[in-house]
């Protein structure tokens, strides 16, 4: 009977502890968004005609800007988006 109790509370805690971690996830949409508000109301960036693509978690930044102080702001606002995993920044620089 102890041992039935105790499976059964275990499993209790298994399930309740993956419905808190599924409520910490941040949907990709969701990264886009945030990223996305933070690149075009930056002041350094100017980020609005950047490319986002947000997969997993895993936030790649594409597009071209005018100078590298651009491209290395938009790689910091991304990672500091609550969420973000990772950021590939693919972004160039005119010339």
């Amino acid at each position: 009977m102890k041992s039935k109790l105790c499976g059964i509370l275990l499993l209790f805690l298994m399930l309740a502890g993956v419905g808190l971690a599924k409520q910490d996830a941040v949907s990709d949409d969701m990264l886009y968004n945030n990223v996305k508000i933070k690149l075009a109301g930056d002041a350094i960036v100017k980020g609005g005609g950047l490319q986002i693509d947000v997969k997993d978690g895993v936030v790649t930044l594409g597009g071209a800007v005018e100078v590298p102080a651009q491209k290395e702001r938009a790689e910091k606002l991304a990672k500091k988006v609550k969420g973000v995993k990772q950021v590939i920044n693919n972004i160039t620089i005119r010339k």
